[in-house]
């Protein structure tokens, strides 16, 4: 079944509700008109037998009176001669007609075309229908006067018709008309109203993949820039996930290709070598390349995971002690490898904050991994967690080399190292750490440690101040 478009039913909705609207009213004035018409009708009957009362009552009665009993006076009715029709339009005096009866029910006044109606009876008196022959009258008798005349006066349902008729055409043919008239017109202005709409598909049409071009259509209507807007906005979505995706693939084919390589020329050291020592070498090469590789693809799928989470916008109530806890029990068996001393500060109270607790644990994991790789053999790493005010304050601080305060700033790109870093430096920990944060509306600090050389990180996170109102966890 096809479908209907949107020009059809808005075209066949506006017809439909033109007809509901005007069809009752048309007949509501015509049953209306039809009314009055016959008041009207029924008023003039009346008076004309009332005329012709007075006209009698002043002049006539003697002469009607002195008349043969049972001869009555008959007036004529004019004949539709051509020549009458011609001159004077047709002629509808055979449509009306009166009687006039003295106290003995004798006529005494008649039209030609009534002569053959009996005397109404004694106690008739208003108005009634008669039928008589193949026509059917509308009578009013007006009731005996002083001197016993009674009047009647009668129209032939003939002229009521014609008008009847006459507004039946003027009530029903213009609808008739107008309605494929209006049809036609509606289908245009449908047309030209959604015109916007195909201005719309046009353009989408035309739009390349990969376009930065916001989506515009001039003097647009106001009920399609929600449209608009939400298309603009759907693009930039789109524009900024795939702009993701092709980072991601160039931060992997990055990031990885060392390490493969590395990992590839020790393989084929330690096939190639003849002594058993050199094969332990290149092997353990090799396994320190691949652990690299782990870390480098664990550290790519925390950022794009970081990424990912922003965007879904499911905040929750995180607690930044608890988050603490678990971090340095994940990385105990790191820490316990390492020479290096770590005191850890927590706060005794809980620090709720608003966020991710995925990004949070990523945001503290990467600063004290990065603070255990570079600080040398017996250095001091600390961590403390603590409220200050209506923030919570993370701090982790080392006696490593550092970095000098004009790169501080530097260091927060991907992939970048210091000269003087050892191992794998800064390259995506920092990188994650400032995500992370970014993602809580925190401010991150690169300063002096107070241990005499070493870098200090803080990190301010706003609390949630009405436990009430915090968010619900996320499921």
């Amino acid at each position: 079944m096809r479908a209907t478009s949107l020009r059809e039913r808005l075209r066949w909705l506006i017809l439909g509700v033109i007809a509901v609207v005007l069809l009752p009213l048309g007949v509501y004035s015509f049953r209306r008109t039809v009314h009055e018409v016959g008041e009207l009708s029924d008023g003039r009957l009346a008076q004309s037998a009332r005329t012709l009362q007075v006209l009698i009552e002043n002049g006539g009665l003697s002469a009607l009176q002195g008349r043969e009993t049972g001869r009555a006076v008959v007036v004529p009715i004019a004949t539709r001669s051509l020549q009458e029709h011609v001159l004077h339009d047709q002629t509808n005096e055979s449509e009306v007609g009166f009687q006039v009866f003295d106290r003995d029910a004798h006529p005494l006044l008649v039209t030609a075309n009534l002569s053959a109606l009996p005397p109404p009876a004694a106690d008739s008196g208003g108005f009634s229908d008669l039928q008589i022959g193949r026509y059917r009258w509308r009578m009013f008798t007006l009731p005996p006067d002083a001197n016993g005349i009674v009047i009647r006066s009668a129209e032939r349902y003939d002229s009521r018709s014609d008008i009847t008729n006459a507004l039946w055409l003027e009530h029903g043919l213009p609808p008739l008309v107008a309605l494929p008239v209006l049809a036609l017109l509606i289908g245009w202005a449908v047309r030209r109203g959604l015109r916007p709409l195909d201005v719309l598909a046009e353009r989408l049409s035309e739009r390349q993949p990969g376009s930065h071009d916001t989506l515009e259509i001039a003097q647009a209507p106001r009920e399609l820039e929600p449209v608009l807007t939400a298309l603009n906005e759907q693009f930039a979505r789109l524009e900024d996930a795939l702009e993701r995706e092709r980072r991601f693939s160039a931060d992997v084919a990055h990031e990885l290709r060392t390490p493969l390589a590395s990992t590839m020329i020790n393989l084929e050291n330690a096939e190639a070598s003849r002594s058993t020592q050199e094969a332990d070498v290149a092997l353990a090469g090799a396994r320190q390349s691949l652990a690299a590789l782990a870390r480098r693809v664990e550290q790519l799928l925390s950022l794009a995971r970081l990424e990912t989470s922003s965007r879904a916008g499911h905040r929750a109530e995180v607690d930044l002690v608890d988050v603490a806890t678990m971090v340095i029990e994940e990385l105990s068996t790191v820490i316990g490898d390492t020479d290096v001393e770590l005191d850890v500060a927590l706060s005794s109270e809980r620090l709720p904050v608003s966020g991710y607790e995925v990004a949070l644990a990523a945001l503290l994991r990467n600063l004290l991994e990065n603070a255990l790789r570079h600080v040398p053999a017996g250095g001091r790493v600390q961590l403390s967690v603590a409220r200050e005010g209506d923030q919570a304050v993370i701090e982790v601080i080392d006696n490593g080399e550092g970095i000098p305060p004009e790169r501080r700033d530097a260091v927060f790109a991907r992939f970048h190292r210091e000269a003087s870093s050892r191992g794998e430096g800064y390259g995506l920990g920092l990188s994650i750490v400032q995500r992370a944060a970014q993602l809580h509306d925190a401010p991150i600090e690169l300063l002096d440690s107070p241990l005499g050389r070493g870098l200090r990180v803080r990190v301010c996170i706003p609390l949630i101040q009405d436990m009430s109102a915090a968010p619900s966890p996320a499921v």
